[in-house]
């Protein structure tokens, strides 16, 4: 054995026993939080890897970027046979995959080529990130450090490769080496050398490659790249139910001293695995309504805290137990052990500011789940310190008092119905549809046009339904949002109770806040149906030409989409396909549409709260649709037609431009 060899073995050794102890230590940080099951169902995990983490398909939603983060990404991939060639060499002298025969070339022009790529795309982000400068990479410190120091090494890594390639290809010309079309060009920078020089250069350009991908293996851990490693387990553990519900919390439990999310060892240990997982992208809070409008959340920065957070508690709370914490540094370990992610890291105002829109949780390339840490941090402050915007007290009394977030008589919730015909579930019993009408439907005077159009077209459509009218409450989404899981969980089992009454084959509901909760987080409480959101309800009844659309409509038409319809419930073409029905129509898309639609404003309760920072949410949304010049912003949801309506109103646009529901544009062209 060389000496060569020794002092090989003695830092790979060396490395692997760091990076080993290092990967542990965060592991161990991981279980201070709490349990959290995320197994089961492996071919779906695996098929979410292949798509999102090998596929790179969330990356490539932005084109630019998403290129040149696929080719480092599979460049990576690719050179890792290459560099397993350089480990090898430096264990056994001349080790080569040559064994591997006439697909040997084959291999080694691809390592060359994705080298090439590796390198051009390094420097186009060194580039972007220095020149182009788009406003989600602004960053300095520490964080403008990193990135830079990362794109550092994996140039010297290409580079050193490709110099060590060529220094033995100078040396050897050997045929086996043929393929590696971008190092024989490299080698006339050797090739008037002695073979001793072209061997030395060889030596110093392995040993070079060799550290730097032990360097860049042992810096992940103490780095926000720390992605590299944690992306992929992060993406097969992401939620696989829908992922905008949000999880039970256990009131009944008597050990429990809080509810909700103060700081790290309060969130589980997949949130605190989304800490670790953050690539600090920014593409998250660049989708951000709040954050586009001014207002203090910044989704990036509320991973990242917790991600700071759990590196400065954990290590204290790990080393407590095993009873190495020692006296005269105890005090200084409580001092940072007391603060909270809460108010030390991060203000209500942050957690207030959030639209529950999802954009964030769509537009992350490694499926962090940020509304999940926010609203557990919500629930904290409402359910244990009271802390809450002050409108939010009136709507949790109006909850409590009337059922529903505004001052209405619960006694009127019905009053809409009066002479329509619609029958009531405690006289029918049994019917084919219940249809849940919402606290928009049943007291928004705008609102209640589209209940009374909806209605209208299942009974054209001759459809069997009933609603609960008295016996129906607030379906509980907008306490849950806030925060008040003690308010939700009693609205939730009231309504499961009073519907467990009834037979009915399915719930139609026209707000989309009302078909997410029931269809994906009323399970947790046994209430389990079929819902369907009145657009796709619409659309059924138009295909199956129950409902035939004959009246021409000579307008243009843009549609919004509902963030808990489109993102949430991933429906997108039923409204589309409705509009489109009607003869006459022209429609347009606005330039964030589809998955990438711009919120209202009033999701997460906001729709209850006062916008005192920044431009309103509404505004932003309504001028790029009158952007368009339209006739008609479509609409499929109560909050969005209210924030629309109240836009056009602002923008003094309401003698040019309608806001209405599908429903309605539907029925006018209905045939009666």
């Amino acid at each position: 054995m060389t000496i060569k060899t020794i002092i090989f073995l003695l830092i790979i050794l060396g490395s692997l026993l760091l990076f080993g102890y290092n990967v542990r230590k965060l592991i161990s940080y991981l279980k201070i939080g709490k349990p959290e099951n995320r197994s089961g169902n492996f071919s779906q995990r695996l098929r979410n890897v292949i798509n999102v983490a090998f596929g790179q398909t969330k990356l490539l939603r932005e084109p630019l970027a998403g290129i040149m983060h696929f080719l480092i990404f599979w460049g990576f991939l690719v050179l890792l046979l290459a560099i397993l060639e350089s480990i090898g060499e430096g264990l056994y002298s001349g080790f080569d995959f040559s064994f591997l025969g006439g697909m040997y070339i084959y291999l080694t022009a691809l390592q060359d080529l994705f080298g090439l790529l590796v390198i051009g795309s390094v420097l186009f982000a060194l580039f972007r990130r220095f020149i182009i400068r788009p406003k989600r990479l602004e960053v300095t410190g520490h964080a403008q450090f990193d990135a830079t120091f990362i794109l550092g090494i994996i140039l010297l890594i290409m580079v050193s490769m490709f110099c060590q390639n060529a220094a033995q290809f100078a040396k050897c010309h050997c045929t086996i080496y043929m393929g590696r079309f971008v190092s024989i060009q490299l080698a006339g920078l050797f090739s008037g050398l002695s073979f001793e020089q072209q061997n030395t250069y060889y030596e110093i350009f392995w040993w070079l490659h060799v550290l730097f991908v032990l360097g860049l293996m042992n810096y992940l851990p103490y780095s926000k790249h720390l992605h590299i490693l944690s992306s992929i387990p992060n993406v097969y553990l992401a939620k696989l139910e829908n992922r905008g519900s949000i999880k039970n919390l256990n009131l009944g439990d008597e050990t429990a001293t809080k509810f909700g999310a103060s700081d790290v060892e309060d969130l589980t240990w997949k949130q605190l695995l989304d800490g670790y997982t953050c690539t600090e992208c920014g593409r998250c809070t660049a989708a951000c309504p709040a954050n586009i409008t001014g207002k203090p959340l910044s989704p990036k920065k509320i991973i990242v805290d917790i991600r700071h957070r759990l590196l400065e508690k954990a290590p204290l709370i790990v080393n407590r137990q095993s009873s190495i914490v020692n006296n005269e540094s105890k005090s200084e370990a409580d001092k940072v052990i007391n603060k909270h992610l809460i108010d030390n890291y991060i203000t209500e105002d942050e957690l207030w500011a959030c639209t529950t829109c999802m954009a964030c949780v769509q537009e992350c390339p490694v499926q962090i789940e940020h509304i999940d840490s926010i609203v557990d941090m919500r629930r904290y402050l409402v359910l244990n310190e009271s802390r809450f915007p002050k409108e939010m007290q009136v709507v949790f009394q109006n909850l409590e008092r009337n059922f529903t977030p505004w001052a209405f008589s619960h006694s009127t919730r019905a009053d809409w119905a009066e002479g329509l015909n619609i029958p009531l579930m405690a006289n029918k019993k049994e019917v084919d549809v219940l249809f849940w009408v919402g606290c928009a439907g049943s007291y928004d005077e705008r609102y209640k046009k589209v209940t009374k159009a909806f209605s209208k077209l299942m009974q054209i459509a001759g459809i069997d339904f009933a609603i609960l009218g008295t016996e129906e409450k607030c379906n509980g989404d907008p306490a849950r949002r806030a925060g008040n899981e003690y308010l939700t969980q009693i609205l939730i089992n009231d309504n499961v109770a009073t519907m467990g009454k009834y037979k009915f084959k399915k719930i139609i509901t026209t707000c989309p806040h009302c078909f997410n909760i029931m269809k994906n987080e009323y399970p947790q409480f046994g209430g389990k149906y079929e819902v369907v959101h009145h657009t796709d309800f619409i659309m059924g009844l138009i295909n199956s030409g129950k409902l035939k659309l004959t009246k021409e409509k000579k307008a243009k038409i843009t549609y919004h989409d509902s963030c808990y319809l489109g993102r949430y419930n991933e429906i997108y073409d039923a409204p589309r396909k409705a509009i489109n029905a009607i003869p006459g129509v022209k429609t347009v898309e606005m330039k964030r549409s589809g998955d990438k639609g711009f919120c209202c404003g009033a999701g997460g309760a906001r729709m209850f709260m006062e916008e005192t920072i920044g431009k309103r949410v509404n505004h932003e949304r309504t001028e790029e649709a009158l952007a368009l010049n339209p006739d008609v912003i479509g609409t499929a949801c109560p909050f969005c037609m209210t924030m629309m309506t109240d836009g056009v109103k602002d923008k003094e646009a309401t003698e040019k431009v309608q806001v209405k529901d599908i429903a309605e544009l539907v029925l006018e062209a209905v045939e009666a």
